[in-house]
C-alpha cells in the first residue's frame, strides 16, 4: 500500500514538471486569468447600475385608494424586496470577487436600508397606533427589529434572510388591513403621525446636505448653541471648526445619497396616496409633489466615471456640490411642508 502511494507522489511530481517544462500550466493560467477577471469586471459594471423605481399600481396618479394604509405598506415591501432582488441581490454582505470590491453599490443600498429602517419604525411607534398608550401591532413589532439587522453578515445569519422574514411580516401586516374581522390591524393616516416621520427624513437629509457640502473643505462658525443663553454642552468646543469630507468617502457619500433619495421617492409617492385626505385639508399636496420633484434631480444620469471633488467654482465639476442642492432644497420643502401640516 505504501509503495502504491509512493508511486503516485512520483508520477504526480513528474506529471506537474512536464507542464512546468513545456510551459503549459502557464499558458493556460495566462488564458484563464483574464477571462475571469474580464467576466468580473463585466458583472461588477452590470451591478453597479441602479434598478428603476419599482412599477406598481398604487404609484399610479389615476390609481384608486384602497385601504388607507396599503399603499405605504406596499411600498416599503417593494422597496426592500428591490433591495434584496436588483441584479447582483444584495451586494454589502458579499465575501467574494465582484461585489467584494464594489463600494458604491453598497453605500447606495445602505442609504435605501436607512430609509426602510426610518419608515418601518414610524409604521410601528405612530402610523399603526392611535395613541401614545396603545398596543403596538404584533407584526410590525416583529418585522422592524429584523431591518435594523447588521447589513454585512454574509451567514448564520444572513443580512438577507432576516430582511426577508421582515418583508414576510410586513405583508402580513398589509393583509390584515383588509380584513374586516382583524380589526387590530390599522393605519392612521393623521398629520401629527406624517409630521413624526417627515422629521425623521428632515433630519436625515440635514445630515447628508452637510456631508455632501463638506466635499469641499471650509472653515465654519460653531452655532451648536446658538438661540439658547442657557444651552450648554458635555466638552468645550472651538469656535471655528474645518469640516471637509474624507477623499475616499466622497464617492460614498454621494451614492448614499442617490439610494436615500431613491427610496424617499418611492415612499413620498405612496404617502401622496395613503394621506391624501390630510394633505388637501392643508393644502399641501403641492408641496409634497415638489419635495418629490428635487428628490427626483437626484436620479439623473451621470455621465462621468466618478465621482468628481472639483472646488466650488474650479475646472472640475462637483458632483457632491450638486447633488447637496437638490438634497437642500428637498429638505427645505419638508421643513414648509411639516410647518403647514402643524397648523390648524
Amino acid at each position: 500500500m505504501i509503495e502504491k502511494i509512493k508511486d503516485l507522489v512520483a508520477r504526480g511530481k513528474e506529471t506537474a514538471q512536464d507542464w512546468l517544462g513545456n510551459g503549459l500550466a502557464l499558458k493556460i493560467a495566462a488564458v484563464i486569468v483574464p477571462a475571469y477577471l474580464l467576466v468580473v469586471m463585466i458583472f461588477g459594471v452590470y451591478w453597479s447600475f441602479t434598478p428603476d423605481m419599482p412599477n406598481t399600481q398604487y404609484l399610479q396618479k389615476d390609481a384608486k385608494v384602497g385601504v388607507i394604509g396599503t399603499a405605504t405598506s406596499s411600498a416599503l415591501i417593494d422597496v426592500t424586496e428591490t433591495l434584496l432582488d436588483k441584479p447582483g441581490g444584495f451586494i454589502s454582505n458579499d465575501i467574494s470577487p465582484p461585489g467584494i470590491f464594489m463600494d458604491d453599490m453598497p453605500a447606495w443600498e445602505y442609504g435605501v436600508l436607512i430609509q426602510v429602517r426610518d419608515l418601518s419604525r414610524a409604521m410601528r411607534e405612530n402610523f399603526s397606533r392611535s395613541q401614545s398608550q396603545s398596543q403596538e401591532d404584533g407584526d410590525l413589532s416583529r418585522a422592524e427589529p429584523r431591518f435594523n439587522f447588521s447589513n454585512n453578515s454574509w451567514a448564520v445569519p444572513a443580512s438577507e434572510s432576516e430582511y426577508r422574514q421582515g418583508i414576510k411580516f410586513l405583508k402580513a401586516y398589509r393583509s390584515r388591513l383588509a380584513d374586516v374581522d382583524q380589526p387590530q390591524a390599522q393605519f392612521y393616516a393623521r398629520a401629527d403621525n406624517l409630521r413624526y416621520w417627515l422629521a425623521g427624513v428632515e433630519s436625515r437629509l440635514g445630515s447628508l446636505s452637510q456631508r455632501l457640502s463638506a466635499s469641499v473643505g471650509r472653515p465654519r462658525l460653531n452655532t451648536d448653541l446658538a438661540n439658547d443663553a442657557n444651552a450648554r454642552q458635555s466638552t468645550p468646543a472651538s469656535s471655528e471648526v474645518q469640516v471637509k469630507t474624507p477623499w475616499l468617502e466622497i464617492d460614498n457619500v454621494f451614492y448614499e445619497s442617490r439610494g436615500t433619495a431613491w427610496a424617499l421617492i418611492c415612499f413620498l409617492k405612496a404617502v401622496e396616496v395613503d394621506f391624501a385626505d390630510v394633505l388637501a385639508n392643508k393644502n399641501a399636496s403641492v408641496s409634497l409633489r415638489q419635495i418629490i420633484r428635487e428628490l427626483e434631480g437626484t436620479q439623473q444620469a451621470m455621465f462621468s466615471p466618478m465621482v468628481l471633488n472639483g472646488s466650488g467654482f474650479g475646472f472640475l465639476a462637483n458632483h457632491s456640490l450638486v447633488m447637496a442642492s437638490y438634497i437642500s432644497r428637498a429638505n427645505g420643502a419638508i421643513t414648509d411642508l411639516r410647518d403647514l401640516l402643524s397648523q390648524g
